[in-house]
């Protein structure tokens, strides 16, 4: 179903035309103008020729090997470092708890180097990235925008002096010795920076360029994997008042976790829509016609509740539904086509089907995080009940406390 609301505006609210929708060569992603300080010319803002040169270096980081690698060795300590102090004290917020653990996650994976490795530097980070995430999401920022504006090329340039520019010495010197034949591959950090400084030759940006695109990774990755994070552990906590034979599969069956961050997804995407401008003229085959200069609004939150996909119940949370096949149990949150979220399969893993290999399986970190909390007797805080984030109008939480209970 398609609806003009607006003049030159199209909104796309069934599953198979937004498909069509997401495979259109000449729809340009409009989501993030009004993020421009910090998002003007990142991956996911790129269109055409430049996108496809960028997406096709940086997807050399994002291969099987690589998540492996993640899922299985270096993000399970980064876990339970950040999370032990919070499950020692019986306590813990959630969303503060979320962005921090997802940044530490997300820095290994941008090239943020973590040098001194405390509290406090953890801390600092989050600040810079608090500030990022409020940039690229200015057009939902309820104060002065242009003051925010100032604020986020501020913190931008801080960060560059701060963080990036000794990550960029650190990995240039390690890439001279690799050249030197001094080490081997091995040596050098999987990581987005890694991946553009030794690519220069083919793909050359301006620092500028170069400082956005990791404070992007920075805050794309602690973001949306935070935000995912404390909703499916919300829906698990209510699918288990209703549920509670389910509470040993919360802490023992990562598939069932992997499942609930699944339907957490689609029925709560991390932005309730995507949009893109039309460079031309488009017939879809459903019939609507996208005339060039409208803007496309493609409702996520309709286009994931579709009853003749998703079934009749699409509206509820019930993970391990039955789809038909080739439907993605998350739908099309990640979107599809060339802006497809490249770092999906790294954040809720690859999608299990009957047959695959259990033990070989990528789960993802955020299901292997929520795990984490339900395997130390995550509930959540009666006394002191969760709260919504005021200042965007978004459906953020602000604060979601949670206790844990010794087995």
């Amino acid at each position: 179903m398609t609806d003009a609301t607006e003049p030159n505006t199209i909104t796309i609210t069934g599953y198979a035309e937004a498909r069509l929708a997401y495979r259109q060569k000449d729809l340009r992603q409009a989501l993030y103008d009004a993020g421009e300080v910090i998002m003007s010319d990142v991956i996911v803002n790129l269109h055409g020729d430049e996108h496809r040169a960028r997406r096709r270096l940086e997807n050399r980081l994002y291969r099987r090997e690589t998540f492996v690698e993640y899922e299985r060795s270096l993000f399970p300590g980064i876990i339970a470092t950040t999370m032990e102090p919070h499950i020692a004290t019986g306590r813990a917020e959630l969303v503060g708890l979320a962005h921090q653990l997802m940044m530490n996650l997300a820095a290994l994976t941008a090239g943020v180097d973590r040098r001194a490795g405390t509290a406090e530097e953890t801390l600092h980070l989050y600040s810079y990235l608090t500030t990022f995430i409020e940039g690229a999401t200015l057009a939902h920022y309820t104060g002065d925008r242009d003051a925010k504006r100032s604020e986020v090329q501020a913190a931008l340039e801080r960060f560059d002096e701060e963080f990036l520019a000794p990550g960029i010495e650190r990995r240039q010197r390690l890439l001279a010795q690799l050249d030197a034949g001094e080490i081997t591959e091995d040596a050098l950090p999987r990581d987005v920076l890694t991946v553009l400084l030794r690519n220069t030759d083919k793909l050359p940006l301006e620092h500028e360029t170069l400082r956005r695109e990791i404070a992007f990774y920075l805050l794309a990755g602690a973001h949306t994997s935070a935000t995912a994070f404390t909703r499916v552990t919300h829906n698990i906590i209510e699918w288990l008042s209703a549920h509670p034979e389910d509470a040993e599969r919360a802490r023992t069956d990562p598939l069932f976790v992997q499942q609930c961050s699944h339907e957490t997804v689609r029925l709560q995407p991390s932005s309730p829509v995507a949009m893109r401008w039309a460079l031309a003229d488009i017939d879809l085959e459903t019939g609507t016609h996208i005339s060039k200069g409208d803007k496309v609004v493609i409702d996520l939150l309709s286009v994931n509740r579709d009853a003749a996909v998703f079934g009749p119940d699409a509206d509820e949370f019930r993970p391990g539904r039955e789809l038909p096949d080739g439907v993605a149990p998350y739908g099309l949150s990640f979107g599809l086509g060339m802006h497809a979220c490249i770092g999906q399969d790294l954040a809720a893993g690859m999608e299990f089907r009957q047959g695959d290999d259990l033990d070989g399986h990528l789960f993802g970190l955020v299901p292997q995080a929520v795990q984490y909390l339900f395997d130390h007797g995550c509930v959540g805080d009666v006394d002191d009940p969760p709260e919504m984030d005021p200042s965007t109008t978004r459906p953020y939480f602000g604060r979601y406390p949670v206790v844990f209970k010794t087995r």
